[in-house]
């Protein structure tokens, strides 16, 4: 069975509307999908839609993907089978948007300080009906300003310390470990070696995670290698979290694509070892 539980679509940074990325999990030949935009949930009902009617062998399930802060880093929390109505997590989120939209309004007046005007207004064309991320900003510059990749507009501009950077407001993660589990969700840390830190610091990250009742961990997906991912396995060990997977996909390429981040370990518990997957296209809200 391929499992992938970290996606994302045009509502949050991802390039394929809800539609087409059912589509390419179909091409793709995806048995569980989890789309997770970034604090919002605006594109599930168009997906499972979609999945109902093109592709009803397809397990979908509801996520998101929760900006947090701890100490001095930005920390994601994806949610796994939330209850996408539940009225705290809707609440939660839309401070979550204003939050966003605010920080989109800051970065643009420092770009416009670097010498690049107008960028607030390309960035929501970018992203449309979505919530305005850092990767819009870096849509802009690459293609209207001549910057030469989305790496290089990260490396000089949007990433963290750079001349455009700007810190948000996020929640710590108690509060949104909490948030998800109210939704009858489960928290997982994403991508824990994507946080520039060192070994000693992840050690930390992850048993405060843990201690504040977060369930899971990524344990495979993009940019891993195979000395990372034992060390973030054994990290999975000691803290009795259960193991997650995920491509992290925004478009298609050669680095990224959806199912191909499988989870093979006889050591972890998989985050969905509970879940009644023998229901095609069901919505799963809370553990068996």
């Amino acid at each position: 069975m391929k499992i992938d539980l970290h996606s994302h679509t045009t509502f949050s940074d991802g390039h394929l509307t809800p539609t087409e990325l059912i589509q390419r999990a179909q091409t793709m030949q995806v048995d569980v999908l989890a789309i997770t935009d970034h604090d919002t949930t605006d594109g599930l009902a168009v997906a499972r839609e979609v999945a109902s009617e093109q592709f009803p062998a397809l397990h979908l399930i509801d996520g998101v993907e929760i900006s947090t802060r701890w100490q001095s880093f930005e920390i994601h929390i994806v949610g796994l089978a939330i209850d996408k109505q539940h009225p705290q997590l809707q609440a939660f989120l839309k401070q979550q948007q204003q939050k966003r939209e605010e920080r989109a309004v800051k970065i643009a007046e420092k770009l416009a300080k670097c010498g690049f005007e107008g960028v607030l207004e390309r960035a929501r064309r970018y992203a449309g009906d979505g919530q305005i991320t850092r990767a819009h900003f870096a849509r802009v510059l690459v293609n209207n300003y001549q910057v030469s990749s989305f790496e290089k507009a990260f490396k000089l501009y949007l990433g963290k310390g750079k001349r455009a950077a700007v810190k948000a407001e996020w929640p710590a993660m108690a509060e949104a470990i909490g948030v998800i589990q109210q939704a009858g969700g489960r928290a997982v840390l994403a991508h824990p070696i994507h946080y520039d830190m060192t070994a000693k610091w992840l050690r930390r990250l992850v048993a405060e995670f843990s201690a504040e009742g977060g369930d899971g961990i990524e344990v495979v997906f993009p940019g891993i290698n195979a000395d990372k991912q034992t060390f973030v396995q054994s990290l999975a060990k000691e803290h009795n979290l259960l193991a997650s997977a995920g491509s992290d996909f925004h478009f298609p390429g050669r680095w990224t694509e959806l199912g191909r981040c499988g989870l093979a370990s006889d050591v972890l518990t998989p985050v969905w070892h509970d879940w009644d997957l023998n229901v095609a296209n069901s919505s799963i809200k809370e553990p068996v």
